[in-house]
């Protein structure tokens, strides 16, 4: 018999899937929250939900590629949700019947599968917003990054800007990675901030650097992520040209080729594709600074970088240009408002100790950080 406190949860994640999460090394919040809720003491049923897909498309891409197992131990299950159209509509009447279909899929699934009055943890704005689900005993809306400034989903900015006013109007509970973010959104029931953090065990022993970029002069400086219209390239440009000796890789998917035009006639400029997860960690340890050279936008703003958390857990020093959430959270962040300076004290800093970048990997524990979301789905 469950002990009394032990309840059951469903998590739906909001643009992915396992198989995906699995792919990307399980890194970002969502894939944690679920690593999170499969190993905590008080879940006794779970049941992770994939974002809503085509049922042609997915049928189409598990022939091509067949799915990575779930660690399903008959207390912890996975379910799809499939319908025929390929996106989100962007209308509110239409999104409005599209989440009560998935309201109602899932509301039979739980039920299914034995679980009762189970606590959703969503990282889905519009699942929050939009869905029913009365027959849950709480909603707590997990946000990661604002959409409703995400350029790719710009056709469903209006739907996200609508989800915050219904989520403020339910009470449901919110956790968002920043203070910006928590302000975009507004709640009325219960919130709390919880940035991103790191999995200790992954930064026990980094291996070694691959060659391509070891062979690089030094001092070798190192953005991982996403290369997109977040990253400022006159600052990088203007950084690679005072400091010739000094080599800048950039590891990550191309986005916006365009916008890095301007650094692509600088010799000390290397551009990498995205590196695996094991990579990363061997990177961040060889690196003599990482980089953080975002712009000042109001998805920024809203941001907690996982890369931040990444870099110290590696022992790196970072240079960063100016952004609050970034602020205070280490004194081996070297903000300034000119990245070459900025480089220049991240330099001067040097490398962490193993005792020092350990305990900070510690302290900053993704387990350590979601314990607070789930208290809060578990209490509300």
């Amino acid at each position: 018999m469950a002990a009394p406190q032990e309840r059951d949860i469903v998590f739906s994640f909001a643009y992915a899937s396992w198989g995906t999460a699995m792919a990307r090394g399980m890194c970002f919040s969502e894939d944690r929250m679920v690593e999170t809720l499969l190993a905590h003491p008080e879940v006794r049923r779970l049941l992770v939900a994939e974002t809503p897909r085509s049922l042609p498309l997915k049928l189409a891409r598990q022939a091509l590629r067949p799915p990575p197992p779930f660690p399903a131990d008959g207390a912890a299950t996975l379910y799809g949700p499939t319908r025929l159209r390929r996106r989100d509509p962007s209308g509110m009447r239409a999104i409005e019947r599209s989440f009560k279909r998935w309201d109602d899929q899932m509301r039979r699934v739980a039920a299914k599968r034995g679980l009762e009055r189970p606590a959703l943890i969503t990282t889905h704005p519009l699942i929050a917003g939009f869905a029913p689900l009365e027959w849950t005993s709480s909603v707590t809306f997990y946000a990661y990054d604002d959409l409703a400034e995400s350029q790719p989903l710009r056709r469903l900015w209006p739907a996200y800007h609508e989800a915050y006013r219904r989520i403020r109007r339910s009470g449901r509970a919110v956790a968002a990675v920043s203070p910006a973010l928590l302000e975009t959104i507004q709640p009325t029931g219960p919130s709390a901030v919880v940035p991103n953090g790191v999995d200790p065990e992954e930064w026990v022993s980094p291996g070694p650097a691959p060659a391509w970029f070891t062979d690089l002069p030094g001092p070798r400086l190192l953005y991982v992520g996403s290369l997109e219209s977040r990253v400022d390239v006159g600052a990088i440009a203007t950084a690679a040209k005072a400091l010739p000796d000094a080599s800048f890789a950039l590891v990550g998917p191309m986005l916006d080729e365009a916008h890095f035009q301007l650094l692509r006639g600088l010799a000390n400029v290397h551009f990498f594709p995205p590196a695996s997860r094991g990579e990363v960690v061997a990177l961040v340890a060889s690196a003599d600074a990482c980089l953080i050279p975002h712009v000042d936008t109001p998805l920024t703003r809203a941001m907690s970088p996982l890369k931040l958390y990444e870099y110290l857990a590696g022992g790196a020093p970072v240079a960063a240009l100016d952004l609050a959430p970034i602020r205070s959270v280490s004194p081996r962040v070297l903000i300034r408002d000119d990245l070459t300076e900025a480089i220049g004290a991240a330099l001067a800093v040097g490398r962490a100790s193993e005792p020092e970048r350990r305990e900070f990997a510690q302290v900053n524990s993704w387990r350590q950080r979601q314990e607070s979301i789930v208290q809060m789905a578990l209490d509300a």
